[in-house]
């Protein structure tokens, strides 16, 4: 008997097989036009999608926004009051630039597909690409900054401010000029802009690369291992002393009294007295490299002196910067007040007795879960927050004898985002006020149903004056709700307005942290405004 297949089943198979199903019973194609149905059915229903940010990676809410905007406000007009210009590069360069520039940190770079015959990497940082662009633009001298997104394929940690994007604040200075001249104006600059962010106790952390070569020469490291105890040594912000003896021995293959030599330099720290010790050892009298370096170190303490910086300088001999591009003086600066908490992933104040511990020695007392340190410092510190340092060959490798010496500083911007936001939040709890994430200084408010047309000509005043303002959308909003939003948003002023101020031509001008109401003619509501704000301003009310 032939079976006939139904034309509504038709289109789940080719036309080659409808003779063969037309062999089978009315039963067996019914059962195999069903199963059919369910896959197509399966196939066209959409996957569900998991949201959640990328690992290494977030979202900033509007109040985490509004820090981010503060803090590269005070970066940037400090990078302009130093005379300096702004550049923008790709955030993704040709794989051959990146590519040993980086040293073992190179494993970090993200690769991209072939891109239309380009290979191509994103950015690890923003030094390399200004290199790139120096070099290709034949630029001899320049003073710039630049503030970017920078990619790492790194082992994320959040709560102890790793991420594998971020951004970065760079200031460099490229050109030929007088001896620690450039250098000291960019450790000026980090003491800038970490007073002015007002986030505590911190200390700029000095060294220079040739004087860590020669000290590795005179405890005994061979030349070709250079590099390779070096990128060891920089871990010593991170890791405690014994593991990172552990690593050169094991796997840098150093002996044992080499190590322990490299572990007695490297805990030396203090300011002229360093070079003064280094000066009269007997060890290294005989070390050119060190003796040529003391002199310039002397150069730049003293510019640091004249700079007014040097209560916040230490030479610290533990300082490496592993990077395979520094040449000369390298810094970096820490916090030394705040320590992170690997549970919630915030920075807190640290203990006084944690930061009152001496260098190198580590408290007894165990640490509890919210006093975890960020890197292993011994300061309580939350980490790094800048650092750079001297590349006198970086350009010429894009450019062989174009001779263009650099120097530079980068914010890390993950780590002073959570101190801020912390010391915002303690602020905002003392003054019993919110953590405000729009600037609006005004609320336009109306006391009755209607006026729409009176309130969008009342908020083109305020506007039109250059005033911050807002108004509800809400064809008929109730004034409780209103000025209730007024409270939870921190906007420090509400301007009212109803059918008999409406008429009179005049407004009510409410200061909503003490209710206190006056009426204001409508024709001087933008100088009473600016004056309200003055006084806000002054009693630290907003």
């Amino acid at each position: 008997m032939q079976v006939l297949i139904p034309k509504s089943y038709c289109f789940y198979f080719k036309s080659s097989c409808i003779r063969t199903l037309q062999t089978l019973s009315i039963r067996q194609v019914n059962d195999l036009c069903g199963k059919m149905a369910k896959v197509r059915t399966n196939k066209a229903a959409p996957q569900q999608i998991v949201l959640k940010a990328p690992k290494g990676t977030r979202d900033r809410n509007p109040v985490q926004m509004r820090v981010l905007e503060k803090v590269f406000g005070v970066i940037q007009d400090c990078f302009k009051r130093h005379d300096a210009v702004s550049i923008e590069t790709p955030v993704f360069e040709l794989k051959d630039v990146l590519t040993g520039k980086y040293g073992e940190e190179s494993k970090l770079i993200y690769n991209l597909e072939d891109q239309g015959g380009e290979l191509l990497s994103l950015r690890y940082d923003l030094t390399v690409p200004f290199a790139r662009y120096v070099a290709m633009n034949k630029i001899k001298s320049i003073k710039r900054f630049q503030i970017g997104k920078v990619y790492r394929r790194d082992q994320p940690a959040m709560n102890r401010g790793r991420f594998r994007e971020f951004y970065q604040c760079d200031f460099d200075i490229a050109g030929d000029y007088g001896l620690m001249l450039p250098d000291s104006e960019c450790l000026r600059i980090i003491y800038e802009v970490l007073t002015e962010l007002d986030l505590g106790d911190f200390v700029i952390k000095v060294n220079h690369r040739r004087l860590l070569d020669g000290l590795f020469t005179a405890c005994g490291v061979p030349a070709e291992k250079f590099t390779a105890a070096c990128s060891s040594v920089d871990k010593l912000d991170k890791l405690p002393w014994e593991e990172v003896r552990k690593e050169l021995v094991e796997e840098k293959g150093l002996p044992e009294a080499v190590v322990k030599l490299i572990g007695e330099y490297t805990q030396i720290s203090g300011g002229m007295d360093v070079l003064d010790r280094l000066a009269g050892d007997e060890r290294l009298a005989d070390n050119k490299t060190i003796q040529n370096t003391l002199p310039e170190l002397r150069t730049l303490l003293d510019y640091c002196q004249a700079l007014g910086i040097m209560d916040r300088l230490r030479l610290d001999l533990s300082l490496a910067r592993g990077l395979d591009y520094y040449t000369g003086v390298i810094y970096e600066a820490v916090l030394t007040g705040f320590i992170h908490n690997p549970i919630t992933a915030a920075v807190s104040a640290a203990p006084a007795q944690a930061a009152e511990q001496p260098q190198g020695k580590k408290s007894k007392r165990p640490a509890a879960a919210d006093e975890i340190e960020d890197a292993g410092d011994t300061e309580g510190a939350v980490g790094s927050v800048a650092g750079g340092g001297r590349y006198d060959n970086l350009v010429d490798l894009f450019c062989p004898g174009s001779r263009v010496p650099c120097v530079g500083l980068s914010f890390g911007i993950e780590r002073l985002l959570a101190v801020s936001e912390m010391l915002s939040k303690r602020n905002a709890a003392g003054a019993k006020s919110v953590l405000r994430a729009t600037e609006t200084d005004v609320m336009v408010i109306v006391a009755h149903k209607g006026l729409i047309v009176a309130r969008l000509e009342l908020c083109r005043l305020l506007w039109d004056a250059k005033i911050k303002a807002a108004f509800s959308h809400k064809n008929q909003p109730k004034i409780l709700d209103q000025l209730q939003y007024c409270e939870s948003t921190g906007i420090p002023i509400a301007v009212i307005i109803g059918d008999g101020e409406l008429q009179r031509g005049v407004v009510k001008l409410r200061r909503i942290s003490s209710r206190d109401e006056r009426e204001v003619l409508r024709s001087e509501l933008p100088a009473e405004i600016k004056r309200e704000l003055q006084e806000l301003s002054s009693s630290d009310a907003i």
